[in-house]
C-alpha cells in the first residue's frame, strides 16, 4: 500500500518543479498551526505536525517547535488539538447550476426507483401539473434509460400536460424527453435536423418522438439557461461557494454546462468570489449555444487579471454512459448485443477540435478535456492525438479524459505516452445494483471504471464530484470502489489525487495541492481523521477551519487561536 502511495506522489511531483518562497524566510509568519496531523501531499515529507504562512504562502512546515520558532510578536497561533489539515481540495469536475424555474416532478413521498418505468414517471407528471401554475416548466433529472427508451414518449406526456412544457432529463444529463409545448417553447419541430454531435429521435414518418439525446438535450439546457438572468447566475455562484467552504474545497473546476456564457460572466463582475473558480466552457453545437456565444461574452464581459475567477479550456463529449447505453463500446453491451452505443462525432469531427489545439500553445487556456465512458471512445481520442502530433507536443498540453470509464487496460501504455490525464468520478461508482454487469459483462465489468489500476500504469490521476459536491462522500466511494473493489485506492492516494492530482490537471501545481514551502496557503482543518475514521462515517467530515490564500475563509470557531505570546 505504501508503494501506492508514493508511486502516486511521485508521478504528480515528477512534472513539477518545486516552488521556492515568494516571501524571505526572515519575515514572521502571520499564522503558525501547531499540534496537527498534517498531511501536505509533499513525497519529500508527507507528514508533519505544524504549518507556517506568510502572507498567500506556506512560509514553513516541520514539527511544533520549529514553527513556533518562526512566529514573531504580530504572529497568530492556532493550536489544532491532533486535528487533521490537508491542503485545500479541488474539485476537478463540478457542475455549477443556475435556478432553471419551472416546478420539479413530484414523485411523492416515496423515493422513485433509480430508472423509473414510464408509468410512475407519467403518474408524477400528473400529479405535478394538477398543482402547477398553466403553462409553467415541469423539470426533473430522476429519469433514465427506461423513458429515453419508450416509444413516442412526446405523446404519453401529451396526454398528460398538454398545457405545461415537460422537460424530463435523465439523471446522466445525456438525454431528455419533451412534449409538444416543450419543444415548441424551444423553437424545434420536425424541420428541426440532428445537431451534430446529437440526436432528435423520430418515428417511421420523421416525427420528433421528444427524445433529445446527446448534443440535441446538451443544445436544449442551453438555450433554457441562457433565459435566466445574471442575478440568478450571481445566485448560482454564490451558493456553490457557500456549500464549498465548509467541506474544505478551495478550488472549483466547473464544466460550465448548466449556465449561459454572458450573464455568468456579467455575475461574476463586482463579485468577490471566497473560492478558486475555473469555468471551463462546454459549447453546444448549434448556432444558439456554439463556441461564439463565450468569445462574445469574454470580449463584453472579461475577468480581471488575479482574480479568483477565470475562463480556460473546453470540454467536448465524445459519447454518452452505459447506463442509458449511450457510451460507444468496442463490443455490443451484454444485454443487448444488437447495439454498442454511438460516437458523438466522427473521426474528422473530432480531428478538427485535436488540431485546432495543436494551433495553440500549451496551457490551461486551451486546453482539451473529453467526456469519454466507453472504451471505444477512450479509443478514438488516443488513436487520432498519436496520428497527429507527437507524444511531448500532446504531454506538454495536459489532454484530460473526463470519467474515462471505459480506459480498458490495452489503452494505459498510450494514455502515459500521451500525458493523458484522467479526471475521475467517484460519486459513479455507486451504480444501481448488477446494472454494470448487466451492461458490460463480467470481463469488462472487471476493467470498468479505473482507478488504482491508472496509478499503477502511471497515469496521472485528479479526482472531482460531478454529483454531490461532498469530498468526503467522493473519498469514501475512491477507497471502496462499489462496482469494482479491485480497482479501490488507499485514503492517501485518494486525497493526493483530489488536491494535487487536480492542481496538475489544471496547470496549477506550483502553487496549489500541497503544504509546502511557497505552496499557495490553501488549507482545512478537518472535523476528524480521516484517513482513520470509519469508513462509512467519512461523508460526515467536514472543515472547522478553511483557508484561502493564507486567509480564513470558513470558521466554525472550534479552534483556539491567540497571539504567540499569549500563555498556553
Amino acid at each position: 500500500m505504501f508503494r501506492l502511495i508514493a508511486c502516486m506522489l511521485l508521478l504528480l511531483a515528477s512534472a513539477a518543479v518545486h516552488a521556492t518562497p515568494s516571501d524571505s524566510p526572515a519575515r514572521p509568519p502571520e499564522w503558525v498551526l501547531l499540534g496537527g496531523k498534517v498531511f501536505t501531499g509533499d513525497a519529500a515529507r508527507p507528514w508533519v505536525t505544524a504549518v507556517a504562512i506568510a502572507g498567500q504562502r506556506v512560509l514553513a512546515v516541520g514539527d511544533d517547535a520549529a514553527m513556533r520558532a518562526l512566529a514573531g510578536p504580530r504572529t497568530r497561533v492556532v493550536e489544532l488539538g491532533g486535528r487533521v489539515v490537508v491542503p485545500g481540495f479541488n474539485d476537478a469536475h463540478a457542475h455549477v447550476a443556475v435556478d432553471r424555474g419551472g416546478v420539479r416532478l413530484k414523485f411523492g413521498e416515496q423515493e422513485p426507483p433509480p430508472d423509473p418505468p414510464m408509468a410512475m414517471v407519467l403518474d408524477a407528471l400528473a400529479r405535478t401539473v394538477a398543482e402547477a401554475p398553466r403553462g409553467s416548466w415541469v423539470l426533473s433529472m430522476r429519469i433514465s434509460a427506461a423513458v429515453l427508451d419508450s416509444q413516442v414518449p412526446r405523446d404519453a406526456l401529451d396526454r398528460v400536460a398538454p398545457d405545461n412544457p415537460v422537460m424530463l432529463t435523465a439523471d446522466t444529463g445525456h438525454g431528455s424527453v419533451l412534449n409538444s409545448a416543450a419543444l415548441r417553447a424551444l423553437g424545434y419541430d420536425e424541420t428541426t435536423r440532428d445537431p451534430p454531435g446529437g440526436q432528435f429521435l423520430r418515428d417511421r414518418d420523421g416525427r420528433l418522438t421528444g427524445v433529445l439525446l446527446e448534443y440535441a438535450n446538451t443544445n436544449a439546457v442551453m438555450r433554457q439557461v441562457g433565459w435566466r438572468s445574471a442575478a440568478l447566475h450571481r445566485t448560482a455562484l454564490s451558493q456553490a461557494a457557500s456549500e464549498a467552504l465548509p467541506l474544505g474545497i478551495t478550488s472549483i473546476q466547473s464544466i460550465a454546462s448548466n449556465i449561459a456564457p454572458a450573464p455568468t460572466l456579467q455575475a461574476l463582475h463586482g463579485m468577490e468570489l471566497p473560492v478558486r473558480l475555473r469555468l471551463i466552457p462546454m459549447p453546444g453545437t448549434d448556432a444558439v449555444a456554439g463556441r461564439p456565444a463565450w468569445r462574445a461574452a469574454e470580449q463584453t464581459w472579461p475577468l480581471p487579471s488575479g482574480g479568483k475567477a477565470r475562463v480556460a479550456g473546453v470540454k467536448w463529449m465524445l459519447d454518452g454512459t452505459p447506463l442509458e447505453r449511450q457510451a460507444a463500446l468496442r463490443a455490443p453491451y451484454a444485454d443487448r448485443p444488437g447495439e454498442s452505443g454511438r460516437l458523438n462525432f466522427s473521426d474528422d469531427e473530432l480531428r478538427a477540435r485535436l488540431r485546432e489545439a495543436l494551433a495553440q500553445p500549451p496551457g490551461p487556456g486551451h486546453q482539451l478535456m473529453f467526456h469519454t465512458c466507453g472504451d471505444r471512445s477512450a479509443e478514438q481520442v488516443l488513436r487520432l492525438m498519436q496520428e497527429l502530433a507527437p507524444a511531448a507536443t500532446w504531454r506538454a498540453r495536459r489532454v484530460r479524459l473526463e470519467h474515462a470509464e471505459g480506459l480498458f487496460d490495452d489503452l494505459h501504455a498510450l494514455a502515459r505516452e500521451l500525458g493523458v490525464i484522467v479526471v475521475e468520478n467517484p460519486a459513479h461508482f455507486d451504480d444501481p445494483p448488477g446494472v454494470s454487469l448487466a451492461r458490460l459483462g463480467p470481463e469488462r465489468v472487471r476493467q470498468y471504471q479505473p482507478l488504482r489500476s491508472l496509478i499503477e500504469a502511471g497515469i496521472p490521476l485528479a479526482l472531482g464530484s460531478d454529483g454531490p459536491v461532498n469530498p468526503f462522500l467522493n473519498l469514501k466511494f475512491a477507497v471502496t470502489h462499489p462496482n469494482n473493489p479491485a480497482e479501490a485506492i488507499s485514503r492517501e492516494a485518494a486525497v493526493a489525487a483530489y488536491t494535487y492530482g487536480s492542481a496538475y490537471a489544471e496547470f496549477a501545481e506550483h502553487d496549489r495541492g500541497r503544504l509546502a514551502p511557497g505552496q499557495l496557503a490553501d488549507l482545512a482543518v478537518l472535523s476528524q481523521d480521516i484517513f482513520t475514521v470509519d469508513v462509512d462515517a467519512l461523508p460526515a467530515t467536514t472543515s472547522v477551519l478553511t483557508l484561502i490564500d493564507g486567509r480564513i475563509v470558513h470558521d466554525s470557531g472550534v479552534l483556539v487561536k491567540k497571539g504567540a505570546g499569549d500563555s498556553p
